[in-house]
């Protein structure tokens, strides 16, 4: 895909994305217009951006999915999807919804169609404005909206996450992990359940968030194994890295949220797990974990940074 990817960046294909670009994606310079203004561009930041997001967007979705099991989207629109990584983390989920791309900027769709054709022929690529105004099919079954919002100003900011909870039976939205990103994803976050949709991941339940903001932000790591284009285009020379990210996925379906979420790097001691979990009912809290807990402790030291916990164990 790298090479596709790259074929409209003259001279240097392999350079990185222009600093205003990545301030956009770090949510530093909220706009009304297109970030992405042409093909250059377009290659460029998707062969920076595009696998991180990809394994940040796939594993907040895993995360949805294990909770409702028997369900699938049959529907999806990917709300400033760009090129279409959201789209491709979507089909690494489930098997065959049918996904609409939604962006403002026609060179990342013309791209995203390009590298899509062969592999998810059926996905629709249409140019719209991302903010007030923004419509949404009534009935959509999944929209995600993935490093999206930190590029708006806030009225339209709002305006995406109302147009989202009002057509969709289920809205998950990442950001990056950073204390602004996960400021935006708190926010996003009252606003679905104000609009009646449950919280069902990461969170155990769809109260006020326990965090202080300011002291702590929640978020998670998606592990991102690096091609060598990659490792050229990031300047780096190890061959992954992980992304940091935040997210919500809020639902209508009849769908329980995990008793608690490990919202650190387990600590691992000799003898004993140290987790850090939030909880449904203890807020924020630190347990644990040792040999006479017999296969609880084995779970424990099996157990990563995002992964639900308690499930059946007492």
């Amino acid at each position: 895909m790298g090479a596709v990817l790259l074929s409209g960046r003259p001279p240097t294909p392999a350079a990185p994305p222009p600093p205003r670009l990545i301030a956009n994606y770090r949510g530093r310079t909220p706009t009304d217009a297109p970030v992405l203004r042409d093909r250059a561009d377009v290659a460029a930041y998707a062969a920076y951006r595009m696998p991180a997001t990809f394994e940040a967007v796939r594993a907040a979705l895993a995360a949805f999915a294990a909770r409702v099991p028997d369900w699938s989207p049959a529907t999806h629109v990917d709300i400033g999807g760009g090129t279409g990584a959201a789209t491709w983390a979507a089909a690494a989920t489930w098997e065959g919804p049918r996904s609409t791309v939604l962006d403002w900027a026609q060179p990342a769709l013309d791209l995203g169609r390009e590298l899509a054709a062969t592999t998810l022929p059926d996905t629709a690529w249409q140019r719209a404005v991302i903010g007030e105004g923004l419509s949404v099919p009534a009935g959509t079954d999944l929209v995600t909206v993935s490093y999206v919002l930190g590029e708006l100003r806030p009225e339209d900011r709002r305006a995406v996450v109302a147009a989202a909870a009002t057509a969709a039976a289920t809205v998950v939205l990442i950001e990056p992990g950073t204390p602004e990103g996960y400021l935006r994803i708190r926010e996003a976050r009252t606003q679905l359940t104000e609009a009646g949709l449950r919280i069902v991941a990461p969170c155990p339940h769809s109260d006020t968030c326990p965090i202080v903001p300011g002291e702590d932000w929640c978020h998670f790591a998606a592990r991102v194994n690096r091609s060598s284009l990659h490792r050229q285009v990031k300047g780096g020379s190890l061959p992954y890295e992980d992304e940091k990210f935040s997210y919500v996925a809020a639902t209508t379906l009849d769908a329980t949220p995990a008793p608690a979420r490990i919202i650190r790097k387990p600590q691992l001691r000799k003898g004993q797990v140290l987790l850090d979990l939030c909880t449904e009912r203890d807020g924020l809290q630190r347990t644990t974990v040792t040999k006479r807990h017999g296969t609880h402790y084995r779970d424990a030291r099996d157990a990563a940074w995002g992964d639900a916990w308690g499930d059946d164990r007492s």
